[in-house]
């Protein structure tokens, strides 16, 4: 993998293209990928997708697993710049639910297809539940979503 690309200089994109056609190559899971790499497996697809940037030591450790090209740790660790088509409201935490969409939305997807196939999480069968979790630091916010796995039929 390591030769695919030579002296050109990689995109966040091509870094993504490469990382999803190596991972596919190693028979790798994220879940796998993200232990190996020591991360969890919501930020590791995440940053793979380019949304998020990687410690240098995360992003040499996911080169190296992933047989990656010279110049990818570097790009890796860029700091993203997250942009998605949809237009959002501007009340800040409704606002704020449109970005952990726009951020996580692909990753979220790529995790439900890897653990219950092609199919989506139902928003008809569904339950939240929005629980405030004291923390030294500043209370957090923890919202529970859970929806019945609805299989795409095949005819």
């Amino acid at each position: 993998m390591k030769d695919v690309i030579a002296a050109e200089i990689l995109t966040k994109e091509d870094v993504t293209a490469l990382i999803i056609q190596s991972k596919k190559q190693a028979g790798l899971t994220w879940e796998g990928i993200a232990e190996k790499i020591g991360m969890s497996p919501v930020w590791t697809h995440s940053a793979c997708m380019g949304m998020n940037a990687f410690a240098p030591e995360k992003a040499a450790a996911l080169c190296a697993l992933l047989e990656l090209p010279e110049g990818a740790a570097e790009v890796l660790e860029e700091s993203p710049t997250k942009v998605w088509a949809q237009t959002v409201p501007t009340d800040p935490c409704i606002y704020r639910f449109y970005e952990i969409v726009g951020v996580y939305g692909p990753t979220l997807k790529a995790l439900i297809h890897e653990e219950f196939g092609d199919g989506i999480m139902s928003a008809i069968d569904f339950d939240m539940k929005v629980t405030r979790i004291p923390n030294s630091k500043g209370d957090r916010v923890e919202v529970t979503m859970s929806g019945k796995y609805l299989a795409y039929n095949a005819w």
